[in-house]
């Protein structure tokens, strides 16, 4: 035995040396990189051209600033990284390639303010496109505000509309003898219905309808104000779709015909003697990762994902955002005791979540209006049910006239599995102490009298929630309980309905700002980004004493491409856990 604990001690012994070993290699490997640079400065050419590339799914927003796997540019990566470009005399211009469907129409107001802004400046942008190969319009939109749209011969140009559907699981669900339910406040709350409906209800369809058309409204808007063409002749352009390259052209939805290097060669071109390319990642690594621009301080605490209890640690080759409600918390709460810090904007992009991790951050934002500092809510492309909880508050809130915002609703419940075990030859049994006790179990359905308690629980959330936004935005709670009852809508609607300030970009979000804490307009801000970054050491503790990656490895089985089968099991992966939740799915890209 003695000799087993010996060697059960060295193996131990070894590990624990390996990894220190490990972790002291790389904090070497920091520093000499870091000493390297300070000799070399930051070696970027005297003349340069910024290329940013919108081909895949970009995040609004990551609170993940360092990862083995490297993360990925946001949107807030490019609206802050061309201000700062603005400002560097080096910078002439940007190359953007685009055209793959990976942006959003409100992801594409975003961008088309900072190229806006940043051409502004004297500086342009040049955008190509091997093919506008999505029906929708959020790439286009993007491309329109560039000075040049150069796109690759004989592609296709396949912009049309906004569109999108919806799959329904109850014909499957009674089939296998799955037992749905699930409560929802009110009649528009269809996050649900895939499971409790066998086809889309007329609240949803009309919702979606009315949503659908306000974004196509919006997108047609500012392409045609961009390209100089009237909406009409916009329309009928995309209505011509599909159609190829040359077409494009000659309906002046395009201005030159080349590849991408032929693009890329104008915009060097155009950035004089010695011009060459770089990445904007590779320019925003020169300019350090906490803090954006000059001047007085404003609090920038970036909310994007899924809102859920707790604290998020993400693993090293995690990219995945979270709205972890410790976390956000504890960012405003940091903003909110910084003494340089004069306001915070409050960056939105979520779908919701859950209902005690939205109030822990509603409380946050509430507390840090009462210490005095101004809070503006910028949002992103989806800020609704608790990503508009958690906005609510707000001194000022801003969205894109094609944000998915609203969905004021609630919904909880479960689905019952214990018939459907049955169907395989597995039988499920529970035993519990206590008449509720197995309320939340998934093997057996609520009795009639822990179904008239999730409604009444149903009822109680969404009588707060409703209450909140009348105080918060200072509407009768008439009006409020008429415009929400789970309804999405987009920013445009919502500024009407006074859900929102002002439709305009991150950038208006940040006037509203400086004019709250007596800032001139002027002015330029320095914005302190939070959460804020951890060091290398609590970095590495959180990677390692985490159980993320376990959960990656299980996920696994994402990997798996037949249509049916990923539809089913995302939409399974949806299914409310017995909990009251606010949060809003199913919605158009």
């Amino acid at each position: 035995m003695v000799a087993f604990l010996r060697w059960a001690g060295s193996i131990v012994g070894g590990t624990l040396n390996g990894i220190i070993k490990f972790v002291l290699a790389i904090l070497l490997l920091v520093i000499v990189l870091a000493l390297i640079a300070m000799a070399r400065g930051d070696r970027l050419p005297k003349a340069m051209v910024l290329a940013i590339d919108l081909r895949h799914n970009m995040e609004d927003s990551s609170t993940t600033k360092f990862s083995l796997g490297g993360r990925p540019l946001t949107v807030m990566d490019v609206v802050l990284g061309l201000d700062a470009a603005e400002r560097d005399s080096r910078v002439k211009g940007v190359f953007v390639r685009l055209g793959t469907g990976s942006v959003s129409v409100a992801e594409a107001e975003e961008l088309g303010a900072a190229f806006r802004k940043f051409r502004a400046s004297g500086k342009f942008v040049i955008a190509h496109a091997q093919g506008f190969d999505g029906s929708g319009l959020g790439d286009y939109v993007a491309a329109a505000a560039a000075d040049q749209i150069w796109m690759q011969p004989k592609s296709t140009f396949a912009a049309s509309g906004v569109g999108g559907g919806e799959i329904f699981l109850r014909g499957l669900l009674d089939k296998i003898k799955a037992e749905p339910q699930i409560a929802k406040r009110a009649e528009y709350k269809s996050a649900a219905d895939m499971f409790m409906e066998s086809g889309m209800s007329k609240p949803d369809r009309e919702q979606l309808e009315k949503l659908m058309n306000s974004t196509y409204d919006a997108a047609v808007e500012e392409a045609a104000k961009e390209r100089k063409l009237s909406h009409q002749a916009l329309v009928a352009a995309f209505e011509a779709s599909p159609q190829f390259t040359e077409q494009a052209v000659a309906k002046k939805l395009v201005d030159r015909i080349g590849f991408d290097d032929d693009a890329l060669g104008a915009a060097i071109g155009r950035a004089g003697d010695g011009g060459e390319a770089v990445t904007l990642s590779q320019f925003l690594g020169t300019k350090g990762p906490a803090s954006y621009g000059s001047g007085p301080h404003i609090a920038l605490v970036e909310a994007a994902g899924e809102i859920v209890e707790g604290s998020a640690n993400a693993g090293p080759f995690d990219n995945k955002s979270v709205i972890a409600g410790d976390d956000m918390a504890r960012a405003i709460r940091q903003a909110t005791a910084d003494k340089d810090v004069k306001a915070i904007i409050l960056r939105v992009d979520s779908p919701g979540g859950s209902v005690a991790a939205s109030d822990q951050i509603l409380d946050a934002v509430k507390k840090a209006q009462a210490a005095g500092k101004p809070v503006v809510v910028s949002m992103g492309g989806l800020a609704a049910s608790g990503g508009y909880y958690i906005s609510l508050s707000a001194n000022k809130i801003v969205a894109h006239p094609a944000t998915i915002t609203g969905s004021i609703g609630v919904l909880t419940g479960k689905v019952s599995i214990g018939n459907t075990l049955g169907l395989i030859g597995v039988k499920g049994e529970v035993v519990g102490v206590g008449k509720n006790a197995l309320m939340d179990s998934e093997l057996q359905p609520y009795t009639p009298e822990q179904w008239a308690a999730v409604n009444a629980e149903a009822d109680t959330i969404y009588a707060d929630f409703t209450q909140k936004v009348a105080d918060g935005r200072k509407l009768p709670l008439a009006k409020v309980q008429d415009i929400a009852r789970g309804r999405v809508w987009t920013g445009a609607d919502a500024a009407e309905r006074g859900l929102v300030d002002k439709l305009g970009s991150f950038w208006d979000a940040a006037d509203f700002a400086k004019r709250l804490s007596g800032i001139p307009q002027g002015d330029r801000v320095t914005f302190e980004l939070y959460p804020r970054q951890k060091g290398i050491f609590e970095t590495i503790h959180d990677w390692f004493g985490s159980s993320d990656d376990v959960e990656a490895i299980e996920n696994f089985k994402t990997l798996m491409t037949s249509p049916v089968i990923s539809h089913t099991a995302h939409a399974v992966s949806l299914a409310p856990r017995a909990a009251i939740e606010l949060r809003a799915t199913n919605l158009p890209e």
